[in-house]
């Protein structure tokens, strides 16, 4: 078993090489091009409201051009011009076939989401400091037996998750807080039912919705302790300078976002909570998601009730974005204890635009691979260390419509030791209004 020394030892090496790349980073040449139109002034990731009702308006490279919902989308950009309200949603389907599963369970699993979100920019509007109320309600279903987001642990034996949004629990809140902005975006600050996805260790590849499927290549790399959606909490991000910013976050770590209102209960009495800050640099505000490298802390108490022990780690990330096509990373991640899934975890990988209009990107290909030790305080030790390979293709058909082919091979399911390798194929249709 590897001792607590040498594993900071692994971590304080990743961080020292990453350092190295920030300013790597910076002999790049920059450009005025952005993959997802994004600005992290608003302190969220690409699977943010604001960001991606942004991202759903904007043109797109795609392979058919309609126009027949563009009277709707123009009347809902008149809305947020003459009110300050925006509003969108969409609906998503995920299909997995496995190669082989645990005897005894299905080697498919299937699910759906529908989401209904939007914000109301209700002081400010037009100002400097502007104050928001953000809001997401989702039902979340299933087709068959399994919904996706238990398939990887519970049907393939592998510790991870493939699709994580995508369970059976029905009706539920993701998001309802107020957003505070100073200095036009200079400082934000959320409160109130948060998802905290949207804005710890955000990655420009990591949306379950339009990116990569396994959870390895998303929040943490599987090594972060995360709550649950609809967590009750708080948030403030500052920039200190035009290149570097910081966040900070506590966020209570009991929450149930089929029944979030108990969420002031267990903020209030149960006292167990994730608290998170993360330092980040990038070569300006426009691009933050696409060159940029940071490193986030985290520590989480223990859960009483759940049995999880208290816990501590980091994640480190570095990406960049070249000649408006390649953006090549590396993210990483630690955990000492506190219930995650993996305790040592290091990605790496590239996206790719074939197009380079000024427009929003359509079709996308992204290709990475990942190494992880499944944590010992929540599987036991002993465990075979995994590895993961996916590659997915997103096919803008429409403005509205993507379509996702997807294939990831599981090599060495730490649970399943009678398998070698998994094949697992995925097919992921979101369709936005």
């Amino acid at each position: 078993m590897r001792s607590l020394t040498s594993k900071k030892n692994i971590v304080f090496t990743i961080l020292s090489l990453l350092l190295i790349l920030t300013f790597v980073n910076n002999s790049f040449g920059a450009s005025d091009q952005s993959p997802e139109k994004l600005n992290r002034s608003n302190l969220g990731g690409p699977d943010a409201v604001e960001n991606q009702m942004k991202t759903d308006r904007a043109e797109k490279d795609s392979l058919f051009d309609f126009r027949f919902f563009e009277p709707y989308f123009g009347w809902k950009s008149s809305l947020q011009e003459d009110y300050g309200i925006s509003f969108g949603g969409d609906y998503t389907f995920v299909y997995l076939k496995s190669s082989d599963s645990l005897k005894g369970t299905e080697d498919e699993a299937s699910g759906g989401m529908y989401r209904l979100f939007g914000s109301w920019e209700l002081l400010g509007r037009g100002t400097e400091t502007t104050g928001t109320i953000i809001y997401k309600v989702e039902h979340r279903h299933r087709y068959g037996d399994t919904a996706p987001s238990g398939f990887s642990l519970g049907n393939l034996g592998n510790v991870g998750v493939i699709e994580p949004p995508f369970s059976n629990q029905g009706w539920r809140l993701t998001n309802l807080y107020w957003k505070q902005s100073w200095h036009q975006g200079q400082v934000v600050a959320l409160a109130g039912f948060l998802d905290a996805t949207d804005y710890v260790d955000v990655f420009a590849l990591g949306s379950p919705w339009n990116h990569f499927m396994n959870f390895v290549f998303s929040t943490g790399s599987a090594a972060i302790s995360l709550p649950e959606d609809a967590t009750l909490g708080a948030a403030v991000a500052t920039w200190l300078n035009d290149e570097v910013y910081i966040i900070a976050g506590l966020e209570d770590t009991n929450s149930d976002p089929t029944d979030p209102f108990e969420g002031f209960n267990t903020f209030v009495n149960d006292n167990e909570y994730l608290k998170h800050i993360e330092i980040g640099r990038t070569t300006s505000k426009d691009r933050a998601y696409l060159d940029n490298v940071h490193v986030t802390f985290w520590q989480v108490d223990e859960r009483k009730a759940a049995g999880v022990e208290d816990g501590w780690g980091a994640a480190l990330s570095w990406s960049h974005f070249v000649s408006d096509k390649w953006m090549p990373f590396v993210r990483a991640g630690f955990a000492e204890d506190g219930g995650s899934l993996l305790e040592n975890s290091v990605s790496a990988g590239v996206g790719y635009r074939p197009k380079t209009a000024s427009t929003a990107p359509g079709d996308l290909l992204g290709v990475a691979v990942n190494w992880g030790q499944p944590n010992e305080t929540v599987f036991g030790p002993g465990l075979d260390d995994q590895y993961t390979a996916e590659v997915f293709y997103r096919i803008q058909l429409t403005k509205e419509i993507a379509i996702t082919p997807d294939v990831q091979l599981l090599f060495n399911p730490a649970l399943n030791p009678d398998e070698d390798m998994i094949t697992v194929f995925g097919l992921r249709t979101r369709m936005a209004f």
